[in-house]
């Protein structure tokens, strides 16, 4: 018995100085304070970010993170290579001095779909270590806040989530859609009305100054630092957080004046209204907009659309996944049903294309290519097996499985597909291929349509 209590105190104990646990201890007290008022301010907060069990946390989050370095050239290896105690010890006296001053964030893009290019903004290792710690201060005090409406960038909410709300609200009766997407949003948050929404929970203003000085750090492109005016750079840590204050205005007047026209569903900037008449449709689009434009917002006019689901008549994209209502053998009902996107099917084709396919990659063997695709097919298939996709998967593992006969053929210097038809009897799950078919399954945690 005294063995098993001295086992006890000695977990309490290291539970007690393990900085993980104190992190959440402080989250967790932050969030209770917000929820018992919802108009209370929070005035001590900057000086909680230089504690070290923060600090230690925010290095390992942003450590996992992994991520290139910033304007600085500053790496996460360069800095386990010099100490990442001094490194936090650094970050922490700049705080507690007044001393610390954010980078310019380093501009890169990324090659849409459709050929567009989307900016991204990559703040440097130490403005990230700081901005994870200031966002694990702040976030659960607006988390107290946010609507159950919201899923994007989120603890303990999900892509998923969003989508099964969805599929929920569709088969009881919801089938007039806004399909809506917000132009260019992270690009066009207004500064002084961010900081208003965050100021109405926040008067310590030490951390006002910081958010302000990370929202005006500014961009490094050609060279040259543009000053920032309005938006907050994706890519970085603390613009998600930034970005679902500024929009939870769209969810609370959603919440207290429109849910009369339908169920709201965002995630981050895109978003859908789910209504059960065509009247109640257009004019949710009609508040919609409204709304948005008392936030200095435009819906995108090529992106956003009104859909018809009845009788699966239309159908719409969201996060990635084409929802339709398909008729039901058994019951000769339409139920909403949900699969990859035409995109999402474009992507997974061309990015096993560039693994496998061409001839510079020859040199290879037939096992090295199918470990280099295996964390790609897991990453997409696990996202994606999530509803009712199994023709897709399975379409997918054709095209991997043609693919790699087309290589087997190349490597033996043989030209035509039907060459390569020799090989479609080798079984490549004896190589270790990652196979999508048969892992389809249903969403397992239930989520609650807002009252």
């Amino acid at each position: 018995m005294l063995r098993r209590l001295k086992k006890v105190r000695a977990r309490e104990c290291r539970k007690a100085n393990d900085p993980i646990d104190k992190a959440r201890e402080l989250q967790r007290a932050l969030y209770r304070a917000a929820k018992r008022s919802a108009t209370r301010r929070f005035h001590a907060l900057y000086d909680k970010m230089s504690r070290k069990d923060i600090l230690w946390r925010a290095w390992e989050l942003v450590r996992a993170n992994r991520g290139a370095a910033g304007v600085d050239g500053q790496s996460i290896q360069t800095i386990e290579e010099g100490g990442v105690a001094a490194f936090l010890t650094q970050i922490g006296q700049e705080l507690q001095k007044g001393r610390y001053r954010p980078h310019p964030v380093r501009r890169a893009y990324i090659l849409k779909p459709d050929g567009r290019k989307r900016p991204l903004g990559i703040p440097s290792i130490q403005d990230r270590v700081v901005q994870m710690a200031a966002k694990m201060v702040i976030e659960p005090i607006f988390e107290a806040d946010f609507q159950p409406y919201s899923f994007g960038f989120r603890p303990k909410r999900s892509a998923h989530d969003a989508n099964e709300l969805i599929r929920q609200t569709a088969n009881r009766g919801h089938d007039w859609v806004v399909d809506a997407d917000i132009e260019n949003y992270f690009e066009t948050i207004n500064h002084r009305k961010l900081m208003g929404m965050v100021a109405k929970r926040i008067s310590d203003r030490r951390m006002l100054k910081l958010i302000r000085k990370f929202l005006e750090a500014g961009v490094l492109e050609d060279g040259e630092v543009r000053t920032a005016t309005a938006g907050t750079p994706q890519g970085g840590v603390l613009s998600p957080l930034l970005a679902n204050i500024y929009l939870n205005h769209l969810d609370t007047v959603w919440r207290q004046r429109c849910s009369r026209l339908g169920v709201l569903v965002r995630y981050a900037d895109d978003l859908v209204i789910l209504s059960r008449s065509e009247a109640a449709e257009e004019e949710a689009l009609k508040q919609l907009r409204l709304v948005l434009g008392h936030l200095s917002l435009n819906l995108n006019a090529t992106k956003s659309r009104m859909v018809d689901l009845r009788e699966g008549r239309e159908g719409f994209d969201f996060l990635g996944f084409h929802h339709r209502k398909v008729r039901s053998c058994r019951y000769h009902r339409f139920y909403l049903q949900r699969w990859p996107g035409r995109k999402a099917m474009q992507a997974i084709r061309g990015r096993v294309h560039n693994i496998v396919g061409g001839r510079q990659g020859l040199n290879r063997n037939l096992k090295e290519v199918i470990q280099e695709l295996n964390p790609l097919l897991r990453g997409w298939g696990n996202y994606f097996r999530v509803g009712n996709s199994s023709k897709q998967l399975h379409m997918v593992d054709s095209f991997v499985q043609e693919k790699l006969c087309l290589f087997l053929s190349k490597k033996h210097k043989k030209t035509g597909r039907g060459w390569a038809d020799r090989w479609r009897y080798i079984d490549l799950r004896h190589d270790g291929l990652c196979q999508l078919s048969g892992t389809v399954r249903r969403y397992a945690h239930p989520v609650h349509a807002p009252g």
